[in-house]
């Protein structure tokens, strides 16, 4: 039986389980139902473009770090999903 832990475990303590001692029995067996009924999607590639911003907007995501292009698109692609309702 799974061990229980009293607080969320970091990712380093994760790692260095062994898979036994992970509960996953809240997670459903993948069928051939499950598999019947899947489909592929194929990830969205990206472009690269010439782009005008507020050098304070620019400034606000790079101060978030490494990374800080692909958080602007996910904001970016999270509005244009709103464009399309």
């Amino acid at each position: 039986m799974p061990k229980r832990y009293a607080t969320e475990l970091e990712h380093a303590e994760l790692a260095t389980l062994p898979d036994a001692s992970i509960d996953t029995s809240d997670i459903p067996d993948l069928d051939e139902d499950f598999w019947a009924n899947s489909e592929i999607v194929e990830p969205e590639g990206t472009e690269q473009v010439t782009l005008r911003i507020k050098r304070s907007v620019l400034q606000a995501f790079r101060d978030t770090g490494k990374g800080y292009q692909t958080r602007m698109n996910a904001v970016l692609e999270s509005y244009a999903r709103t464009l399309k309702k």
